[in-house]
């Protein structure tokens, strides 16, 4: 199988249950609830994505022909020397589950990385992914039903959190919408939470902290 690789690049992760942890991001191009263009964007069923997904061109992207050559890609962006951490590399897109397959998952162990994966959960999840984010939104049904984190963006009419809060997740976080009304947004989901505490607070910390 040919991968299409957006981007693959080395910083923090920004949301979540692990911000702040340092993590090879690897970007997959596509997504099946927007096509990337701005001219699609009005009839997209994700219409607040804030992610470029669209195309090989980014740092480190490209077709790459099979998963070891992918796996190696990854590997080589974690730094090298004494005391450097567990290896971790953050699946995106996009969508990365329209691409993600067992070989590649197998090709990443083989290099001792632990693999996150965020989803907006409309695909199932190959076996031997060792952390699982679903993004749910609104007029989706979801394929993956439990894992690690829910992380909902929020507000989102017809994305309501009590549709998910009784499902298989470790964790769930409210991440409030960015764009015009984020204060807003924001002072929304920290309401919901404090009385709803099984949810926590995600916010972009990439974005706060200006890091890519």
């Amino acid at each position: 199988m040919d991968y299409r690789i957006k981007e693959v690049f080395y910083s923090l992760q920004g949301e979540g249950y692990h911000s702040g942890r340092s993590a090879v991001f690897c970007r997959f191009s596509g997504c099946n609830l927007w096509s990337g263009k701005e001219s699609d964007r009005h009839k997209a069923i994700c219409k607040f994505c804030d992610t470029d997904f669209l195309g090989t061109d980014g740092q480190g992207g490209g077709e790459y022909t099979d998963a070891g050559e992918l796996a190696n890609k990854i590997a080589a962006m974690w730094p090298d020397g004494e005391n450097i951490g567990s290896p971790f590399v953050v699946c995106t897109g996009g969508e990365p589950l329209l691409q993600m397959d067992e070989k590649l998952i197998e090709a990443l162990h083989e290099k001792k990385m632990t693999i996150a994966v965020e989803t907006n959960g409309t695909i199932a999840a190959p076996a031997g992914i060792d952390w699982i984010c679903v993004s749910p939104k609104a007029g989706i049904s979801l394929a993956q039903c439990h894992g690690h984190e829910l992380k909902l963006v929020y507000p989102q009419p017809g994305a309501e959190p009590e549709k998910y809060d009784h499902l298989d997740f470790d964790y769930f976080f409210l991440q409030p919408m960015d764009g015009n009304n984020r204060n807003e947004n924001t002072q929304k989901a920290i309401d919901y939470v404090l009385h709803h505490p099984q949810w926590r607070i995600s916010l972009q910390l990439q974005k706060i902290m200006h890091v890519i």
